[in-house]
């Protein structure tokens, strides 16, 4: 276990910040740029733990990168940059899908639920055999969703318990365009599908109960890949996809944890420049308006597909929340922080139709009312959510276990500086890396004390 932080409560939230770049499009523009023949460029691109196991197989794929012009600096299988992360740049020179190299060894994701599906559709429809594998907790995460979908379009691939679990073993053969049904709104998934149409024959499309995440899709527009909609489902043929320059905004999932701390601080403004607007991941922002923040968008424009723009929050008058529906989805990843919002809140917040959240690099249902529960607040799982009872912020600090998860550690960091008494200490900290390597800084920039 690494080390654990201590977190006091501060008196106010205020300042302005840039966070690092969204960490679902740097996954992306690493797969497009790491399959395009030539070289890309990215700006931008999150320094995410998660985001380095990309880079890192596409390279074991035959891709090389090298410096952009932030200086960054490529070491063995891992990266860092000298510059601020929003600042970043690489050049990535790939040999073209077609051209991939075989992978002497397996392809290690790390801790990257988005890496291991994604790329197994990427390499479904490859000449490559790979075997994909990482963490003690990626080989409990569950890829028949992926995997059973990729079998309909003549993908070999193989797996523990037949391709319920990792190691998935991945003999690449020639694919054949199918319809696609999603039970369960999954991007990940979608990008799977949609990144293995780009290698089938005939036309494969998508649909989904409800929408998730589109930064596949809109990367794929931006690209002038052949992508259509009709009728709620997602339709590609096949295509190589063309070098390019890509930019990454900031993460607005990221960018979450300060807008929530000030929304829940009296007297507290926060602003986050330069961050990603995705409408399919902005659901916390309309989360924060029903909680009685202030909230208010500024600078919105469009770049390499995705809109970006400028946020402000200022303090809340703490309304309890109901959460279910297109909300979760498109607020799946800050779900941790409602539950912070609902134990500010005098009254009962529910979320339901999270069940995904049981399947994360946690169970983030019973990490979340476990450790609420440690710090006096009245909560409560669900089967596909939880239930707090909160009385206006009265609890008080505890010691947490984060079970190797970022966004539990980060959530239960503005718990602790948001409470009313008492130190929050929250144990293995290095899980933070996955997403967000420095939050701890950036918080202390803005907690006032």
């Amino acid at each position: 276990m690494s080390r654990a932080i201590s977190f006091s409560p501060c008196r106010q939230i205020e300042g302005e910040l840039k966070v690092p770049g969204d960490k679902s499009i740097s996954h992306r523009a690493l797969f497009v740029a790491g399959l395009a023949e030539g070289p890309s460029s990215i700006s931008g691109l999150s320094a995410a733990k998660d985001v380095s196991s990309t880079l890192s197989a596409m390279k074991t794929l035959g891709a090389t990168v090298s410096p952009g012009v932030s200086k960054a600096k490529v070491e063995g299988e891992s990266w860092e940059v000298s510059s601020k992360p929003r600042d970043w740049e690489i050049l990535l020179d790939a040999p073209g899908w077609g051209n991939l190299a075989a992978p002497s060894r397996p392809v290690d994701v790390g801790n990257s639920g988005t890496t291991i599906r994604i790329l197994a559709g990427i390499l479904a429809g490859s000449h490559v055999e790979s075997t994909l594998t990482g963490d003690d907790s990626i080989l409990r995460r569950p890829m028949l969703r992926v995997v059973q979908p990729l079998r309909a379009m003549g993908a070999d691939i193989q797996g523990e318990e037949g391709g319920r679990l990792p190691p998935l073993r991945i003999s690449g053969t020639p694919l054949d365009g199918r319809d696609h049904d999603l039970e369960m709104a999954s991007a990940q998934v979608k990008s799977a599908l949609l990144f293995a149409g780009l290698r089938a024959s005939g036309t494969t499309s998508v649909a989904e109960p409800a929408r998730s995440r589109d930064h596949t899709e809109r990367l794929f527009r931006y690209l002038g890949l052949p992508i259509d909609e009709s009728n709620n489902r997602l339709i590609i043929k096949a295509a190589e996809i063309p070098p390019s320059q890509l930019a990454v905004p900031g993460d607005l999932s990221s960018a979450a944890f300060f807008l929530v701390a000030a929304a829940i601080q009296p007297d507290s403004h926060v602003r986050i420049d330069d961050v990603g607007l995705n409408p399919t991941r902005s659901g916390i922002l309309d989360i924060l308006s029903a909680f009685g923040a202030k909230v208010v968008i500024e600078n919105l424009h469009e770049r390499c597909g995705e809109p970006w723009g400028s946020v402000e929050v200022r303090a809340a008058d703490r309304r309890p929340l109901e959460v279910s529906g297109s909300l979760t989805v498109r607020s799946i990843d800050e779900l941790p922080l409602v539950a912070v919002l609902g134990a500010h809140a005098e009254g009962e917040t529910v979320v339901r139709d999270a069940g995904e959240l049981r399947v994360k690099e946690s169970d983030r249902i019973e990490a979340m009312v476990l450790g609420l529960q440690a710090m006096g607040v009245d909560a409560a799982a669900t089967p596909d959510g939880f239930v707090v009872r909160g009385r206006g912020g009265r609890f008080s600090g505890a010691r947490i276990d984060p079970r190797g998860d970022h966004r539990i550690a980060m959530a239960f960091a503005v718990a602790g500086i948001t409470a009313s008494e008492g130190q929050t200490v929250v144990d293995d900290w290095g899980c933070v890396a996955v997403s967000y390597p420095g939050f701890e800084g950036d918080l202390a920039r803005v907690a006032v004390r």
